[in-house]
């Protein structure tokens, strides 16, 4: 298989990154009790404003990033790989673009939250260099809030 890699997102690109954030999320709906939030975003609207990125396989789409530029920071919106490709380095390639992008913008840190139902996303965005900064209620969700400091 060929080497993976991250290029930004096309419109061609929105079935595969809507069925793999379907694919990711899903299993959260009952711990949450309803649709995860990355489950309703507008993939096609948000590759048209350019914060998406796929990691390929070959020729399929094994992983997504959502990227948002803040005034001061990069927020990581959301980040999944396919299920059936988890647990192969894929999510640590898309952070380390993640955090390499935020330094390119010129950012110290990069910011992310998680449901607070997800506590293994919370142990596993800690074990990578997240703090966590608090804890709230955003757009319906009980969210954890998480930052990392970047050296630039």
């Amino acid at each position: 298989m060929d080497e993976p890699r991250i290029r930004a997102a096309t419109a061609a690109d929105v079935p595969a990154i809507a069925e793999i954030a379907d694919e990711a999320y899903r299993h959260y709906i009952a711990r949450i009790g309803k649709l995860p939030r990355p489950m309703l975003d507008d993939y096609a609207a948000r590759v048209v404003e350019g914060v998406v990125w796929v990691l390929e396989e070959g020729a399929a789409i094994a992983g997504i990033i959502v990227l948002l530029p803040m005034t001061n920071y990069l927020l990581l919106d959301n980040i999944a790989i396919s299920p059936a490709r988890q647990g192969l380095g894929l999510g640590q390639r898309l952070f380390a673009f993640a955090e390499a992008e935020a330094v390119q913008r010129g950012c110290s840190e990069i910011r992310l939250y998680t449901h607070q139902t997800m506590v293994e996303n919370q142990r596993l965005y800690a074990s990578i260099g997240y703090e966590e900064t608090g804890r709230g209620t955003e757009a319906g969700y009980d969210r954890v809030f998480m930052c990392k400091q970047l050296r630039r």
